[in-house]
């Protein structure tokens, strides 16, 4: 395992040198505390749509004997100027997991090479490469063991608190039962459905997301709030996310999936009921050509391959899997066991209307019923059993073979972004731009159109037919709305049905608004605090990072918050419980800062 691209998702909440312009701000000109004793300087970096948390941590390191700093501007360009030039001693941060596993929560941010790296410590190296290739029962304790080393006992970062997910919901048009909240995978919107089933083929499904440019319909080429909901839906996968992150086949390119003994091959027998569509003449159709083996090793092929595609942005994702393979003998199914001790085959049947009589490396003979499948198997470069939670991420997603080579012509060196149209570009959906609609959809939809307001996507007419995972709305219509509080007015007025983000201080609108149904659920998000380990006092000086951490009361924040926040250790919070956990100690700090200061 390497580094994990993931900037995008990295939301670090952070900002430019100045002063709060708020009321509540206080002077930052005492340099001596009640005792006359000199205060030791804290410069504390945040934007400005943080500045409720900066001033409780303003006020809680203040009543500990703190000088603090307020570093605050409202952009995140004016914040990588000020973070490049180590211009603060503590920043605000926030982290979200969105494959639902823990080594995505940790290897960017706690390893010496991760791409968004906090600190280089061997000792936290180790333990997350150890972890990642333990089954759950195992990696607990590599957890516990690595959260204790960056937390308490070198004071990389500091807890604020975990967040929950909120979305409302128009319960008079929509069944509220099949709107699914969850807490990494996006939306599933061919679960969705009206409340009266006959608005189903005349009635769009109305939906926003902030972002209207597209980093790219190609699934491997973008990992950002731009696609990720977008090509969620677009293209099927391996395996999918459960509400609560647990890794399924259910809706899935595969029937099942099973790890074999060793944690270093996965296999999955894949269903033959899902066709690519497209677009013609506006309307969406069915292509004709199945989705199967030969796909997802294209797929999977490309996905891991930095050089496969200009500006491949989720290759890291992928790298920990070494060969993608269709099986064709049927004797390695029968001769291989399962983490649990019977064979792989065995496994794979589990639940089969038909057992595997028959293998086939042929998408098109493919015959479920009668027995004939097709079985792919991932080998990891190490045991690796999160990548299944990476399988079920949209870069991870099932192109059409075919399709992409015949778009992808061009030599990769060579691409020229204002001559070259490769497959997902946006250009190719976009109103007015003369060019063709080349995408091939493997997912519940495909897209038709968009502009600058909305995007079109309509029901994929291949995807999995007469059963409970084909689409129950025709038509969905994504509406591109910027401003938070212009979401919750579309919201309000039935201009859009659902609205997801909804702001803790905005759940009383919705909860009193008498159409609209508030939903919530736990979240991987988590806000913390990271050190400036370069050049600063606090680089240098544990027992000031440590007189920092003890500070930290997180029921002040979870009170401001309404009890619509929970106590964090790390950004493994959400997804594994290590029994450790934060208590402030006033008389430790003072302790710590008596030792600071020697």
């Amino acid at each position: 395992m390497k580094k994990l691209s993931m900037l995008l998702f990295f939301a670090l909440v952070i900002g430019l040198t100045g002063c709060l312009n708020t009321e509540s701000d206080v002077q930052e000109d005492s340099s001596e505390d009640s005792g006359g004793g000199e205060q030791p300087h804290i410069e504390l970096l945040g934007m400005s749509t943080n500045e409720d948390d900066m001033n409780i941590l303003r006020d809680e390191l203040t009543s500990n004997g703190f000088d603090v700093e307020l570093n605050i501007q409202p952009d995140y360009g004016s914040f990588t100027t000020q973070r490049d030039a180590g211009n603060y001693d503590i920043a605000v941060n926030s982290w979200t997991t969105v494959t639902g596993n823990p080594d995505y929560a940790v290897r960017s941010l706690f390893t010496s090479d991760g791409d968004n790296s906090l600190f280089a410590d061997e000792e936290a190296d180790e333990l997350v490469d150890l972890a990642s290739t333990q089954l759950p029962d195992e990696y607990q304790e590599t957890y516990k063991d690595l959260e204790q080393r960056i937390v308490f006992d070198q004071a990389y970062i500091a807890p604020l608190y975990t967040s929950y997910k909120a979305q409302g919901v128009n319960h008079e048009i929509l069944d509220e039962s099949t709107v699914r909240l969850p807490k990494s995978r996006a939306a599933v919107w061919e679960a969705m459905d009206y409340n009266d089933t006959s608005l189903r083929e005349t009635e769009p499904l109305q939906l926003h997301q902030a972002i209207g440019s597209l980093t790219s319909l190609d699934p491997i080429k973008g990992n950002d709030g731009s696609i990720n909901t977008l090509n969620t839906n677009l293209y099927v996968r391996l395996v999918n996310l459960t509400d609560d992150d647990e890794v399924v086949s259910d809706g899935s390119l595969s029937l099942n999936h099973v790890i074999a003994d060793g944690n270093q091959e996965y296999y999955f027998v894949l269903r033959d009921d899902i066709n690519f569509a497209a677009i013609e003449n506006d309307e969406a159709v069915d292509t004709g050509e199945r989705v199967g083996a030969e796909d997802v090793k294209f797929s999977l092929d490309r996905a891991k391959d930095p050089d496969s595609v200009p500006d491949h942005r989720t290759y890291s994702l992928h790298e920990n899997m070494d060969t993608i393979d269709i099986v064709s003998d049927l004797d390695e199914l029968e001769s291989t066991n399962s983490i649990d001790g019977e064979t792989v085959k065995e496994a794979l049947e589990s639940g089969l209307d038909s057992n595997i009589n028959e293998l086939t490396t042929d998408k098109t003979a493919a015959d479920n019923s009668n027995g004939v499948y097709q079985v792919v198997k991932i080998t990891t470069v190490d045991p690796f059993p999160q990548v299944l939670n990476y399988l079920a991420h949209q870069s991870a997603g099932i192109v059409s073979q075919e399709q992409v080579e015949s778009i992808n012509t061009y030599d990769v060196d060579d691409y020229d972004v204002n001559e070259d149209i490769a497959y997902g570009d946006q250009r190719t959906v976009t109103e007015g731009s003369g060019e063709e609609n080349t995408i091939y959809a493997s997912g519940p939809y495909v897209i038709s159109s968009k502009n600058d307001y909305e995007a079109q996507f309509l029901k994929n007419p291949g995807y999995m037919p007469g059963t409970d995972y084909e689409p129950r709305i025709n038509e969905v219509v994504v509406n591109f709305i910027q401003d938070a509080e212009s979401t919750l007015n579309a919201l309000r007025n039935d201009e859009i049905y659902i609205f997801n983000g909804v702001a803790e201080n905005r759940y009383d609108t919705v909860t009193e608004d008498e159409h609209l149904t508030l939903q919530q659920n736990d979240s991987n998000a988590v806000s913390y605090l990271n050190f400036n380990m370069e050049d600063r006092e606090v680089s240098s000086n544990l027992a000031l990072r440590q007189a920092v951490l003890y500070s930290i009361n997180q029921e002040e924040f979870i009170s401001f918050y309404q009890g619509n926040k929970k106590p964090a250790v790390s950004t493994l919070s959400p997804l594994v419980d290590t029994g450790l956990s934060l208590e402030p100690d006033p008389e430790e700090v003072q302790s710590l800062l008596s030792e600071a200061t020697e």
